[in-house]
């Protein structure tokens, strides 16, 4: 594969509230002590990816966004095995006091349970 495949183009973002409002509504859930991820299975043949990261939860923002950027990397290259599913990460207190290592662990540990519940 080459490394345009592995890019995270606009049509792989959850952009408009109604798609966040879709996946809110009947979510499959996968939840640990670092992140909750929120998924249903969309029309399209790609999945998407929308980031949630409360201010109440992670105060600060470089920290916010760091852990932004951990979920985003994750998305971009698990993007392949991952089926039509629109998801949607919310971040934990607890992710803020994790190593970057640890939150790609987790990570890929929610997007291959999201998979095997969105398929049944």
């Amino acid at each position: 594969m080459s490394t345009s495949e592995f890019g995270f183009p606009p049509q792989l973002r959850l952009k408009t509230p109604a798609a966040y409002k879709n996946v809110f509504a009947q979510p499959v859930k996968s939840s640990d002590k670092y992140f909750t991820l929120l998924a249903i299975n969309n029309q399209l043949n790609h999945p998407r990816l929308g980031l949630a990261i409360a201010k109440k939860a992670i105060k600060r923002a470089v920290d916010r966004n760091s852990i932004k950027r951990i979920a985003r990397e994750s998305f971009r290259l698990r993007q392949h095995t991952l089926t039509a599913l629109d998801i949607v990460v919310l971040a934990r207190r607890d992710a803020l006091s994790a190593s970057p290592e640890m939150l790609r662990k987790s990570l890929e540990r929610h997007f291959v349970q999201l998979v095997k519940r969105c398929a049944s």
